[in-house]
């Protein structure tokens, strides 16, 4: 549904992205995950035709984003940041004027709307002003302005921003249910929301992809290391210190509650040993289990050892 082929986009002799090569397959959820500077927007925006590449090509619904921009603009839906709303109208003249400038016939329009308004929860409010709503009401007709000509692909930039808890939940649920009918680019700084929304993540830093693969692959492999956890009835610095003299084992951390969280070395399968070592000095053994590392984790491990984002 989406093919990007090593895009980039200079700003005069500054490299916004440089050779970013990804895809998308139709139905699918895909987490863009990036600090702040790293080439996320600049990518959404070519990806969206508000912004050409210096070179590279990109596909969304097998158009061209360059030489096709029309085409893909009827396939597309985006909600940048900043929600794109006019502030003096009310929601509903406003997802009518939108359903309209993108073209859908008025027989259709009328119960379009009415039905994006109900997925993002926004019925209640449909004849107030935009500018007297909340943010977190701006940001639902943000949602449902690009829903609302029923695009095969939704390109979502921090979509849940200024959302309270209960809020959040929701507009997450709504995502997951989007997913089949619609592909969806995910782009947001809640790495838990792409963990339970996304099945794959692009991760982006200085303007490269630095890591592509599944969330569970993400999460169970960090680079050069797997993780364990300890439970250990015994002398606390006198665990720490055996346990971080078995092989293979890179680092120990303990909360000094008799838990033990353990890098080894990536492949290295250290469990015998360690548990070996808690035996033979007449420790309890109370829990020994291996532990997936949180995205969070992975995203500030990638992204500390290439430097993270300069500004």
């Amino acid at each position: 549904m989406i093919q990007v082929q090593n895009l980039t986009r200079f700003y005069g002799r500054t490299p916004a992205i440089q050779e970013v090569s990804f895809e998308v397959e139709k139905g699918e959820i895909l987490g863009f995950l990036g600090p702040n500077a790293a080439g996320k927007t600049t990518t959404m925006r070519i990806l969206t035709c508000y912004l050409p590449a210096t070179s590279g090509s990109a596909k969304v619904a097998g158009f061209d984003v360059f030489n096709q921009s029309m085409e893909v603009r009827k396939r597309i839906g985006y909600l940048p940041e900043q929600p794109p709303v006019y502030m003096d109208m009310t929601v509903k003249s406003y997802l009518n004027f939108v359903a309209k400038i993108k073209g859908m016939d008025s027989r259709d329009r009328k119960n379009r709307v009415n039905d994006v308004m109900e997925k993002t929860a926004i019925v209640d409010v449909q004849d107030s002003v935009i500018r007297k709503l909340s943010k977190g009401y701006k940001q639902r007709v943000g949602l449902a302005q690009a829903l609302v000509h029923n695009p095969d692909v939704l390109v979502l930039d921090e979509p849940t921003v200024g959302l309270d808890p209960n809020q959040i939940k929701e507009v997450r649920g709504l995502i997951k249910s989007l997913a089949g009918n619609h592909t969806i680019i995910l782009s947001t700084h809640i790495l838990t929301e792409v963990e339970l929304t996304c099945e794959r993540a692009v991760i982006i830093d200085h303007g490269k992809v630095i890591a592509q693969d599944t969330i569970a692959n993400m999460t169970q492999r960090k680079r050069g290391a797997s993780r364990l956890v300890l439970q250990v009835d015994g002398p606390t610095s006198q665990v720490r210190d055996k346990l971080a003299g078995v092989h293979g084992v890179k680092k120990v951390n303990t909360d000094g509650a008799m838990h033990y969280d353990i890098e080894c070395d990536s492949g290295r399968d250290a469990r015998r040993e360690l548990a070996q070592a808690v035996v033979q000095n007449g420790w309890g053994l109370l829990e020994l289990r291996a532990k997936d590392f949180t995205l969070e984790e992975v995203f500030l491990n990638l992204t500390k050892e290439d430097g993270g984002a300069k500004s």
